[in-house]
């Protein structure tokens, strides 16, 4: 990616990829290369920033499916739901050894910063 100039990383969501994320960052910080993923754990392992839903919360959701399953509903007849929350998360040390500048007005909006 460095070879053919490009200027950042978009990183879908996969267990391989999850498995390799300490590993995914190492490379896109040495290569200056700012990194977006679709979960927030990305980011503690060296990611730039993510946004995405937020896997706690679709955990419980999926939890009072269960209940419900559980309790004799059919899961057919059970609505399909969409994830309701989602969290940006930025990681500022990144940002600083990539030099870039996060702009206020969007880490006012964020759900976690690491620094």
């Amino acid at each position: 990616m460095a070879k053919n100039g490009d200027k950042g990383l978009v990183v879908a969501a996969s267990p391989f990829m999850f498995a390799h994320r300490r590993q995914i960052g190492d490379l896109a910080l040495a290569y200056r290369m700012p990194a977006i993923h679709e979960y927030g754990e990305y980011i503690d392992a060296g990611g730039l920033i993510s946004y995405g839903v937020n896997v706690p919360d679709l955990q419980r959701r999926c939890a009072v499916y269960v209940d419900k399953i559980l309790k004799g509903a059919k899961p057919g007849d059970l609505p399909v739901e969409q994830p309701t929350k989602f969290e940006l998360v930025i990681n500022l040390k990144t940002a600083k050894a990539l030099g870039l500048t996060i702009p206020p007005s969007l880490l006012q909006r964020v759900d976690q910063v690491i620094e």
